[in-house]
């Protein structure tokens, strides 16, 4: 390969949008203020607050498995009510079973669920109910319905038109249409999207959890906020073994449902 070969034509797919990139790179970098000894000076100062974060303490250990346990269970709380109202707005959302103003209303309402974070929708809870696991499981449930409802809504109307005509042309009612259509044909989509909002809820379960859902979130920002950070290094290390083992639990569960085999 010779210099002849990189011709602008032969790559300007790639070599123009990535000077688009590199110059809102630019641009954002700058407009930020970042600079490079801001960030030199930064990961000094990272690495010497890191060592205050070791060794861990490892006797905080056993005090740390209940509140794992209560943020998994605001997960496993939280998602299949989360998915059941998601089906239901999905049905809602959907071209060819919903008319056409009931699919406006879901959708839209939906879209303004998702636009608003999980800790925004806690803090707003907080206010009405307090503090507690009982404001993270509203949090957690609205949050699944706005991320569920539209992949429900958009695999529902993805259904075969044939199969529905087909089943309408045999005087099948509405509801029935419903029961022996539409969900068998969205139900492994439906479970494998569960389990994938499931890791998702365990992760915000630890965030929502440092700002007054309880559980392992929490305990970490107890013990940044008492200085003890070997403690808090014990409360990040279950943390992320609380996310790793849902994700790869869900992945395992997800590839067996989409490729339909049982459990069990």
């Amino acid at each position: 390969m010779t210099w002849a070969d990189f011709r602008l034509e032969r790559y300007g797919r790639i070599v123009k949008p990535g000077a688009v990139l590199l110059l809102l790179t630019v641009l954002a970098l700058w407009r930020v203020d970042a600079n490079v000894a801001d960030l030199a000076s930064g990961i000094t100062k990272g690495v010497s607050i890191f060592r205050l974060f070791l060794p861990p303490a490892w006797s905080a250990f056993p005090s740390m498995i209940q509140p794992a346990l209560v943020t998994v269970l605001l997960a496993l709380t939280a998602t299949p009510i989360g998915a059941a109202c998601a089906l239901a707005f999905g049905l809602a959302a959907a071209r060819n079973v919903a008319p056409p103003w009931l699919r406006a209303s879901a959708r839209t309402a939906m879209a303004f669920e998702r636009g608003l974070p999980e800790i925004v929708i806690l803090l707003i809870l907080v206010a009405a109910f307090g503090l507690g696991p009982f404001a993270g499981i509203i949090a957690l449930v609205i949050g699944s319905v706005g991320m569920l409802g539209k992949l429900v809504g958009d695999a529902i109307e993805e259904i075969d038109p044939g199969t529905v005509d087909s089943v309408a042309c045999v005087g099948a009612t509405h509801a029935q249409m419903i029961r022996f259509v539409v969900l068998p044909e969205i139900l492994p989509a439906l479970l494998a999207n569960m389990m994938f909002r499931f890791e998702v809820n365990i992760r915000a379960s630890v965030l929502l959890g440092a700002v007054g859902a309880g559980g392992i979130g929490y305990e970490l920002t107890l013990a940044m906020n008492q200085l003890e950070y070997g403690k808090a290094t014990v409360a990040a290390f279950v943390s992320f073994v609380l996310v790793f083992v849902s994700e790869r639990a869900s992945n395992l569960i997800r590839s067996r449902v989409l490729a339909g085999d049982r459990l069990a």
